[in-house]
């Protein structure tokens, strides 16, 4: 472990210097007016791809934004690690909540605040850097493949033809993503399962146009009122989403599976402080820890509708708007969810409006298991870089590639991230510890070194 602290020390320097660079790219797949400022980052990762000494390195097009391949094959016979990652990131938006640019990557209190520093930049280039770290110091224990990808924030929907196409080149033993978090420095943990996701936008339109709110409120529906409602339904009084069959699927831990995830440290007065919030709110009967792992949501993500403009302008709106999401649980599939939710808000949808109901994109849940190989060397890896054993997590966000990969390619994932879930990920003031960046580049050459140690046994 010595050439890999003394390698990170000698160059910690320029390692934050290149990931800053890479931050100052506003590479937002959602909007637009981004989209050459996405392809010029899909280019600086594949040249610091190749500085780091991976060969074979291509910006590879889609029918959206690019992926960015690369590898090193230092021997056949030993094992493949394909590192996922994606060098797109969330909108900035409300930018007057930050309190310095979105992209003008800024160090504070040894946190680097920028869009993308979490999520995923920061984490996916720990492993750019390992790599060299390993490739530079004679090392790599295990060949290495690279698949960074530009279409995350928005779905990935090109990563599945992808990778369906590209099979052989893509041929490995494990899948290692740092794309998730971890308790703390002080408890390390590692994620053993990913909820999945249904994203939709839901339209309720009344007249055929904005109304002067006195002459004519009182007569006509207000679609902004029909939808706060149609919204509101959604759970009862114990905060249970009363969607029929929603439930019918979603596969309940046993009181002892609960027990253990509950062990993982966690103080509820300091989680409602750093919120500032009174009280927590949740389905009745599960614990925090149990609300953001175990079991499915759903969440309001954006409503609108009528002037939202300075001032004063009384008017009765033509429309009114919402984007919805549901993190679901094994077994839920998020097509059957969406066609639930679909059918559910067109059967409770009064008559005096019109609703429509549009899919964006989804993602089914994953669990990755905790005796393969791959997941031993990762805890060993850990264990030795934090001098503690990590703990076993489930983790709130959705990741949808990993379902993918498992399926087309045939391989399971290991969840290593070096995230807090403090780190604002799709919220003003984004960051990334720069100890969190350092531990990260620390503990990934450990893992490939385990996992090729373990591989033979």
């Amino acid at each position: 472990m010595e050439h890999i602290t003394k390698y990170i020390e000698e160059n910690q320097s320029r390692f934050l210097a290149e990931l800053f660079a890479l931050l100052r790219f506003p590479s937002v797949s959602a909007d637009p007016k981004y989209k050459n400022d996405v392809l010029k980052t899909a280019d600086f990762v594949a040249e610091k791809l190749k500085e780091a000494g991976a060969q074979n390195v291509e910006v590879c097009p889609t029918g959206g934004y690019p992926i960015v391949f690369g590898e090193k094959i230092v021997d056949p016979s030993l094992p493949t690690v394909l590192v996922y990652g994606h060098y797109d990131v969330q909108p900035p938006d409300p930018l007057d909540l930050w309190k310095t640019p979105p992209f003008e990557p800024t160090v504070r209190d040894g946190k680097i605040y920028a869009r993308g520093a979490c999520d995923d930049k920061g984490q996916f280039y720990m492993h750019v850097k390992a790599f060299e770290l390993m490739d530079k110091t004679g090392s790599l224990a295990c060949n290495i493949k690279f698949m960074i990808e530009g279409e995350e924030e928005v779905g990935s929907s090109n990563l599945g033809i992808f990778v369906k196409e590209n099979k052989e080149r893509l041929k490995a033993d494990v899948v290692l993503i740092s794309d998730t978090s971890m308790i703390s420095l002080e408890n390390p943990s590692l994620e053993t399962g990913l909820r999945g996701l249904s994203y939709l936008e839901v339209e309720v339109t009344g007249p055929n146009r904005d109304l002067h709110s006195g002459v004519y409120g009182g007569a006509v529906a207000n679609p902004a009122t029909i939808l706060a409602k149609i919204i509101a339904s959604l759970h009862d009084e114990n905060n249970h989403i009363t969607i029929p069959g929603f439930y019918n699927d979603v596969q309940e831990l046993s009181a002892q599976d609960r027990e253990e995830l509950n062990k993982a440290p966690f103080d509820e007065q300091e989680y409602k402080e750093d919120l500032g919030v009174d009280e927590l709110w949740g389905e009745k009967g599960y614990t925090a820890i149990e609300h953001t792992g175990i079991r499915p949501t759903l969440e309001v993500n954006g409503i609108w509708g009528g002037y939202i403009g300075e001032g004063a302008k009384t008017v009765l709106p033509s429309k009114a708007t919402a984007k919805i999401s549901m993190r679901l649980v094994p077994n839920q599939s998020s097509d059957k969810i969406t066609e639930l939710f679909t059918k559910h808000i067109e059967s409770i949808t009064p008559k005096y409006v019109k609703v429509k109901v549009t899919p964006h994109h989804g993602g089914e849940p994953v669990v990755t298991p905790t005796n393969s190989v791959a997941f031993k060397a990762a805890e060993k890896a850990i264990e030795e870089a934090f001098g503690k054993k990590p703990i076993p997590t489930r983790g709130g966000g959705s990741i949808p590639i990993v379902s993918l990969f498992e399926q087309e390619l045939g391989i399971k994932t290991v969840l290593m991230g070096f995230g807090l879930d403090s780190d604002n990920l799709h919220s003003p003031n984004e960051k990334l510890d720069i100890a969190n960046f350092l531990k990260g580049i620390e503990t990934i050459p450990l893992f490939h070194k385990y996992f090729a140690e373990l591989s033979k046994s």
